[in-house]
C-alpha cells in the first residue's frame, strides 16, 4: 500500500485555482448532472443525478465500493474499457498518421487542454481502497470523476461523472461511490490535492467493423511538488461494439514503431510520482468461479486473471526499483503457460503452443534477474550476518551486483522489445474473442458448454496423481527427483488455484490448499540451493571473495541437511490432507 509522506492537516486545502475545499465536505448549492446517460428504462435516479449503466469494478485492495443506493444513484454506475500504448513523445505525430487512423477515423479529431487534480485525504484513504477521485478542467468545464482500480479484467475500470462549477471537489456528490466504511473517514478528514496533471489531447474517432474507439493521443506532465514525470501515451478507449476492437487497434499501431500495452493509470503514476514510491506489484487476485460455469466461461475468467497479473506486474518490473516486480512478472508468466496447458486438456488448439513460446520466452530473460535478487537480497545477507568473522563477503557482493545488473539489462531489453508488445497485445485479442472456440476441433466444441467442475475433478485428479508418482519413497529421492517433485508440485498449486475455487467444500479447499502451499515452500528452498551454487559457479569473482563463495557453499550444505525433516514433513502433511475435489471428502 502506498502511504503518502504528508502529516495529516486539519486546515482546509484550497484547489490550485484558488478556490476553496467546502470545510465541511458537503455538496455546494447547485445541481450537478450526471455526464453519461442511460436508457429511460434503466435509470430509478434522481432527476439531478444521470448515469451510465456497466458492471462495477471493486478495488483489488480491499472491500470493494459498494453499488450506489437507489435513492442517490439507481442503475448501476458507469465505466470505461481502455488501454494505453506507452510512446516515444517524438515519434507521436507518426503514429496519429498510422493507416488505421487515415483510413478510418470520422474527421480531423479535437484538440483540448486538459489540466486535472487528483484529491484524497493526508493518509490517502481513497488510494488504498483503489479508488481515485479527480477534478478536470477542459475549457469552461468542470469535471468530477471517481474511478476504481481493475478488479477482474484487465481493460474495465468503474468510472462515474459529475458537473461541479471549479476545480475543488464535491465529495457529497461522489460519496454514492464511496465504501460505506470509508465514508465517515472522508466526512471527518478533508481532501488535499495531491498531483495535478496537464495533458495536451488530441482526440479521434475510429471506426471498424467491430466496434468504434476513440483514440486519444496524450502529450503533457504530472506534477506533484518538486516532482514532475512525463506522459506520452495513446489510450483507446472502447465507445460501441466489441472490446476485442481496442486490441485490433493496438496491432495495427504497434506496426508503426514501438509501442508498451498499459493499464497502469495516470492516477497511479501520480500518486507513485508524489510518494515518491516506485510502482507496486500484486499478487494476483483469488479466482470466483460459480460450480455451475461452463468450461468455455472458466477458461476466459482463468485468462483474465493471468493477463490482468501480468499487465500489473509489467510498470514495477521495468521499473526496476521493486524487486517483487520482476518476480511477480514472472509469476504471472508461470500461470499463463500452466492455465494454456491446462487448455490442451480439450484438444489441439492450433495457437497454444504459440502463446506459450512467447511466455516461456520473455520469462526465460527474466530468471537471471529474479535469481541475482534473490541471492543479493535474502541469502548473501543472512549468510554474511551469521559468518562475520569471514573475509569477501564485500568482494562476493560487488561481484554479484554486476551480475546483476547485467540480468536487468537484459530483462529490460525483452521487455522493451517489440516481441513483447505484440505478444501482450496479442494475447488480449485472443481472450477476448475467445479464440480457442475456434481452435478446438468439431467433435471437441461440446466439451465447452459442458460444467468445468466435471473438468476440474478430471484434471486435479491427474495432475495429483503425478504429484504422489513422483513422490513416491519421498525419504530415499535424489535432488533430480525432488526437482522433478517440484515441477509436478508446483503445476497442481496452479490448477489448485484456477480450479479449487468450482468445489464447495470450502474448508477442505483451504485446508489442501494450504498443505500444497507449504510443501512447494519447502521444495522451492531446497531448489534455491542449487540455484546458489550455480550462480557462484558462473561468477567472476575478486580473489579474496573465495572464501566468503565457499562459507556460503559450507553454509547451504549443511541448512539442506536441516530441510530434509520439515521436507519430509510437509510431505506427510500434504499426502495425509483430504483432496476437496472428491465427493468422499468430508467436512471436518
Amino acid at each position: 500500500m502506498l502511504k503518502s509522506d504528508a502529516t495529516a492537516a486539519r486546515r482546509t486545502p484550497g484547489a490550485p485555482d484558488g478556490n476553496p475545499v467546502p470545510k465541511d465536505n458537503k455538496s455546494a448549492p447547485y445541481v450537478a448532472g450526471f455526464l453519461r446517460q442511460v436508457e429511460p428504462a434503466e435509470s430509478g435516479a434522481d432527476p439531478a443525478i444521470k448515469g451510465g449503466v456497466t458492471d462495477h469494478i471493486p478495488s483489488q485492495d480491499t472491500t470493494p465500493a459498494p453499488e450506489p443506493a437507489q435513492s442517490s444513484a439507481g442503475a448501476r454506475p458507469p465505466g470505461e474499457i481502455e488501454l494505453k500504448l506507452l510512446v516515444d513523445a517524438g515519434r507521436m505525430a507518426h503514429f496519429n498518421a498510422a493507416p488505421v487512423i487515415v483510413a478510418n477515423a470520422r474527421n480531423k479529431g479535437s484538440r483540448k487542454h486538459l489540466k486535472s487534480v487528483y484529491y484524497d485525504t493526508a493518509e490517502r484513504a481513497l488510494r488504498r481502497s483503489g479508488l481515485s477521485l479527480r477534478v478536470r478542467r477542459s475549457g469552461a468545464r468542470f469535471v468530477q470523476t471517481v474511478k476504481t482500480d481493475a478488479a477482474d479484467d484487465p481493460l474495465r475500470r468503474g468510472e462515474w461523472e459529475a458537473s461541479v462549477p471549479s476545480l475543488a471537489p464535491d465529495v457529497a456528490l461522489a460519496m454514492p461511490f464511496i465504501p460505506e466504511k470509508l465514508r465517515a473517514h472522508l466526512e471527518a478528514q478533508p481532501l488535499e490535492a495531491v498531483f495535478t496533471a496537464d495533458v495536451h489531447r488530441h482526440a479521434r474517432i475510429v471506426d471498424l467493423p467491430s466496434g468504434t474507439v476513440e483514440i486519444a493521443f496524450d502529450q503533457g506532465v504530472l506534477t506533484a511538488g518538486d516532482r514532475s514525470i512525463a506522459v506520452s501515451e495513446i489510450e483507446l478507449e472502447l465507445k460501441s461494439g466489441s472490446a476485442s476492437t481496442i486490441y485490433e487497434v493496438a496491432l495495427r499501431l504497434a506496426e508503426q514503431g514501438p509501442v508498451k500495452p498499459s493499464i497502469r493509470a495516470k492516477s497511479a503514476r501520480g500518486f507513485d510520482l508524489a510518494a515518491g514510491a516506485p510502482p507496486s506489484a500484486r499478487r494476483p487476485r483469488k479466482l470466483r468461479l460459480d460450480p455451475s460455469v461452463t468450461l468455455d466461461e472458466a477458461f476466459a475468467t482463468i485468462l483474465r486473471s493471468c493477463f490482468l497479473h501480468l499487465l500489473q506486474s509489467l510498470p514495477a518490473a521495468e521499473d526496476g526499483r521493486n524487486p517483487e516486480g520482476v518476480h511477480q512478472l514472472r509469476v504471472s508468466l508461470r500461470r499463463l503457460r500452466s492455465a494454456l496447458d491446462l487448455m490442451r486438456s480439450v484438444g489441439a488448439l492450433s495457437n497454444l503452443d504459440a502463446l506459450r513460446s512467447e511466455a516461456r520466452w520473455l520469462a526465460q530473460d527474466l530468471s537471471a534477474a529474479r535469481d541475482w535478487d534473490v541471492f543479493q537480497l535474502e541469502t548473501l545477507p543472512t549468510i554474511a550476518k551469521a559468518c562475520a568473522s569471514v573475509a569477501g563477503f564485500d568482494a562476493l557482493g560487488r561481484a554479484a551486483a554486476k551480475c546483476q545488473s547485467d540480468a536487468y539489462r537484459k530483462a529490460h531489453q525483452a521487455l522493451d522489445d517489440r516481441r513483447c508488445a505484440v505478444f501482450l497485445i496479442g494475447l488480449g485479442q485472443w481472450i477476448e474473442t475467445r479464440g480457442w472456440r475456434n481452435d478446438v476441433a468439431t467433435e471437441d466444441l461440446g466439451q465447452l458448454a459442458e460444467p468445468a467442475v466435471n473438468f476440474a475433478q478430471r484434471i486435479l485428479s491427474e495432475q495429483y496423481a503425478k504429484v504422489l508418482k513422483r513422490g513416491r519413497r519421498f525419504k530415499s529421492l535424489s535432488a533430480d527427483e525432488l526437482h522433478r517433485v517440484r515441477l509436478a508440485t508446483k503445476r497442481l498449486r496452479y490448477l489448485g488455484e484456477f480450479l479449487l475455487p468450482l468445489f464447495a467444500d470450502r474448508k477442505s479447499v483451504r485446508r489442501f490448499s494450504r498443505r500444497l502451499a507449504g510443501l512447494q515452500e519447502e521444495l522451492g528452498a531446497f531448489n534455491d540451493m542449487a540455484v546458489t551454487a550455480s550462480l557462484l559457479d558462473g561468477l567472476d569473482a575478486e580473489p579474496d571473495s573465495a572464501i566468503a563463495a565457499a562459507a556460503i557453499a559450507g553454509w547451504q550444505a549443511r541448512a539442506s541437511i536441516g530441510v530434509q525433516p520439515s521436507l519430509q514433513g510437509a510431505w506427510r502433511d500434504f499426502t495425509a490432507a483430504r483432496v476437496p475435489w472428491c465427493r468422499q471428502a468430508s467436512q471436518d
